[in-house]
């Protein structure tokens, strides 16, 4: 059909008045949802260019904006390539030469064939372009006109039904040798005729030669329907887009979709079926002033071309100015001296010249149809994200939508996509997907606020009301991490390391900066927190970040384990870096994430403490963090020497064998109380068996050294092991290591305190220790056995990529802390990558 005016004639004469009153009913539905949509989103806040795109974009952020506005622009592009064949079809149905004829007859001068009907789109394109490139301004006021024209007409027409009398209309049809006449008729307001156009006939397109369908024909009646984002495409034009947008809108909606009904009825009940479908431009024969309906018809199409022409320059103008598409549209920004994107014109006149090469209109009606619903559909989705997110500032003054409504304009937008052109629309949707990715990746951040951010929000605070700690099971334990790092220049390769341990679960960086708030005009931790951020995002970490002010660095501690995470994701597990007097190395001036990507360090962080400087805590209050933890049931990981493992190189050398990961689950520093299945020694195999799933560990195997005395039946103590580890699921090789040598270095000091170092009445002391489970380790082994015993794990070759070792408790005397960590120390001392481990929580399980 050539214009809006004459689809309703084209419908009715296909699809019959039940079908085509179910057609605009179905269309009007998708529309008129969209419509409350975009009403509520125009007056929720003050509108710029881009219309459609503008409200996606704001709401759903630059990846789903920008695709969904290039859809969009091509929607408008085709569009507007469709006007434009469909005016050159009206003319050429006026003024063509009949074919078969070498020369024309009275008004019949203009050659048919595909080149000169393209010369004809070209020339009206042009037209559209010159009133475009003037300004809004006379867009405005030359479609103001040619609605005061189209309404003439259309009141001549209602009028016309009723004044013409009965009469036959010769109909030429072009034919494969020349051309062909049919009789139709307008027979006036006739019973019969109505009975004979209230069923379907579809039949052959004379256009195309195609042969008609529900699916085709509502794509070509839709397209007659998409004028209502015409005005909200010119958002950055109008004086008061959120006032002008709902009204002028919801009227155009209401009125047109009356006039179409009215105007089916009306050919239903005067028209035969032969004149509604082999003459497209039937108004004028049976118009009682045939000129001023020829002149209704081409000025309704040039108006809905205009529109799709500035609507799809307004767009890229849009995408253009908000920088989605880098350089790719930067000539699309240049606009004249009053504002009018000009180049954004003429850039959108060219791609729609492109599409006037495809021909017939009703080949490119599927797809531009598809493309608007995706539109449509999308500005639904934006509205319902709006909505669902529950935020406070969504308050639109237009009130008349529900999430409902949204919900039933996206379900319809997507049916009808899919029943109209399966193809069309499965195409559309992987091209939607393309945009999304590149942009996703390509595209620079933006200051617009994500909706997503809003939904993650809603939905994550929701689950974690559910997330019941009363409901947790040792068999679902992971281990939720809090990481206290001092300064992350010195710690990098331990934030990833964490990172391979926390399978999957809570991972928090914390940082206790030393200040006192009532000092300071204002929290100095809110301009570290991007540093922070920053960092993490380089370093490809799944973490938070929690930073506190405190008095000392354990008090700060002590916050952290107490705040951080929130319901039933809380920190069970601390991790320190190891305290010592080697010089602390800038690790992340030297990590792949800056060197390969030529990056530079975040600023924000501090050079790192020179080695002659004092340390922010001391040996007593480092171990009263140990301490600290354990008595709030957290478990405790001390990390020493990270910074020395190189990860990558341990873990991708080709060389035979494949890395290890050492494991000795015995307490070292008591070895008369040595046990292999206690609470700490399986939480410290649970974590060796947790980095070793992680992706960049899985190449790596676990050894576990089996510490035996001679006469011990190490054999019985292998397989108890053995079996213990099958139980477990926990793929491990066991290696005996006999350790006479080193436990008779405990029991010769075992008579007395070695060099004085205990207290007085250390004995009573030790009982009342052991009451509270916190045993005078310190004071029941020698220098001399701790170096025995840091020998006996350094022996066991190859050398490992990293090792786990049990975390004694610290003592219950304060004034030992000192001894312990120096026993720590020794124990340590040349390992290289080592972890010692303290578990206080059940954490396997041998149930399904």
């Amino acid at each position: 059909p050539a214009s809006p005016l004459s689809s309703a004639g084209f419908v009715v004469g296909h699809a019959g008045l039940y079908q085509a009153l179910a057609m605009f009913a179905v269309a009007y539905f998708i529309i008129g949802m969209t419509v409350l949509s975009v009403c509520a989103i125009a007056t929720n806040g003050a509108l710029d260019a881009g219309g459609a795109y503008y409200m996606i974009s704001r709401a759903l952020g630059p990846e789903f904006g920008g695709s969904i506005g290039i859809m969009f622009f091509l929607a408008n592009v085709c569009g507007s390539a469709l006007y434009v064949l469909g005016l050159v079809e009206a003319v050429v149905d006026s003024f063509g030469i009949p074919p078969g004829q070498k020369a024309g007859t009275g008004v019949h001068v203009l050659p048919q064939s595909y080149w000169y009907e393209l010369l004809y789109g070209t020339v009206l394109l042009a037209l559209c372009l010159l009133v475009c490139l003037v300004g809004a301004s006379i867009y405005a006021k030359a479609t103001f006109l040619i609605f005061l024209i189209v309404a003439g007409v259309l009141g001549t027409i209602l009028v016309s039904f009723f004044a013409t009398r009965p009469i036959g209309v010769p109909i030429r049809l072009p034919h494969f040798n020349g051309s062909e006449t049919e009789n139709g008729s307008f027979t006036g307001f006739s019973l019969a005729t109505l009975r004979d156009n209230l069923g379907g006939g579809y039949g052959v397109d004379y256009t195309t030669g195609q042969m008609m369908s529900f699916s085709s024909v509502f794509a070509v009646m839709f397209n007659g329907c998409t004028g209502i984002m015409a005005g909200s495409n010119m958002s950055g034009d109008l004086k008061r887009p959120s006032y002008s947008i709902p009204r002028g809108t919801i009227s155009a909606v209401l009125f047109t979709y009356l006039v179409y009904n009215l105007l089916a009825f009306l050919m239903c009940a005067t028209c035969n079926r032969t004149l509604l479908q082999k003459d497209y431009g039937f108004l004028r024969d049976i118009s009682i002033f045939p000129p001023l309906v020829t002149v209704g018809i081409y000025a309704a199409t040039l108006s809905a071309a205009m529109s799709n022409l500035i609507g799809a320059s307004r767009i890229l103008y849009a995408l253009a100015r908000d920088d989605l598409f880098g350089r790719a549209l930067a000539l699309a920004k240049k606009t004249s001296a009053s504002g009018n994107p000009v180049m954004a014109v003429i850039l959108s006149w060219l791609v729609v010249q492109l599409v006037l090469f495809s021909g017939k209109l009703n080949t490119i009606a599927g797809v531009v149809t598809t493309f608007f619903l995706l539109v449509y559909a999308t500005v639904n989705l934006a509205c319902l994200a709006l909505e669902w997110a529950s935020a406070p500032n969504f308050r639109p003054t237009f009130r008349y939508f529900t999430w409902h409504t949204c919900l039933l304009g996206i379900a319809g937008c997507c049916v009808m996509m899919f029943l109209i052109s399966p193809v069309s629309a499965s195409a559309s949707l992987g091209f939607l997907l393309l945009l999304l990715l590149a942009l996703h990746y390509l595209s620079p951040s933006s200051t617009w606020g994500y909706i997503s951010q809003a939904l993650i929000f809603h939905q994550v605070r929701k689950y974690l009301l559910m997330l019941d700690v009363r409901k947790d099971h040792v068999k679902f334990w992971r281990p939720q991490m809090l990481l206290m790092v001092q300064n992350p220049r010195g710690s990098a390769r331990l934030i990833d390391f964490v990172n391979d341990l926390k399978k999957s679960g809570l991972y928090v960086l914390g940082h206790v900066e030393l200040q006192d708030l009532d000092t300071l005009p204002s929290d100095p931790l809110q301009p570290q927190q991007d540093s922070w951020l920053s960092l993490v995002d380089k370093l490809n970490v799944k973490a938070f970040v929690s930073l506190t002010l405190a008095p000392s660095v354990r008090h700060g501690v002590r916050q952290l384990l107490f705040t951080s995470g929130l319901g039933g994701m809380r920190p069970n597990t601390l991790v320190l870096g190891f305290y010592d007097d080697a010089a602390p190395q800038d690790g992340l001036a030297r990590h792949p994430a800056f060197t390969s990507a030529r990056e530079e360090v975040p600023l924000g962080f501090p050079p790192l403490r020179a080695p002659a400087a004092p340390k922010l805590l001391s040996a007593r209050e480092y171990v009263g963090i140990v301490a600290d933890a354990l008595k709030m049931l957290r478990n405790v990981l001390l990390a020493r020497q990270l910074e020395s493992l190189d990860k990558a190189w341990e873990l991708r050398r080709a060389a035979s064998p494949p890395p290890t990961i050492h494991v000795w689950p015995v307490n070292l520093l008591r070895p008369d109380s040595a046990r292999y299945a206690d609470t700490c020694s399986l939480f410290l195999l649970q974590m060796a068996c947790v980095l070793n799933m992680a992706r960049a560990w899985r190449r790596a195997r676990l050894r576990l050294f089996l510490c035996v005395e001679a006469g011990a039946m190490p054999h019985a103590q292998e397989e108890k092991l053995r079996q213990l580890l099958k139980d477990l699921r926990i793929q491990a090789q066991i290696q005996l290591v006999p350790w006479d040598a080193v436990t008779c270095l405990h029991w010769q000091t075992r008579q007395g305190p070695p060099g004085g170092l205990a207290p007085a009445g250390a004995a009573e002391e030790e009982e009342e220790e052991e009451a509270v489970n916190f045993p005078a380790n310190t004071t029941q082994v020698s220098d001399e056995y701790v170096c025995a015993a840091n020998k006996l794990v350094l022996e066991q070759s190859p050398a490992p990529a990293v090792r786990f070792l049990y975390l004694p408790r610290p003592p219950a005397d304060t004034s030992l802390y000192p001894l312990y960590l120096h026993q720590l120390e020794l124990l340590t001392r040349g390992l290289g990558p080592t972890v010692l481990v303290h578990g206080v929580s059940a954490v396997t399980s041998t149930q399904l």
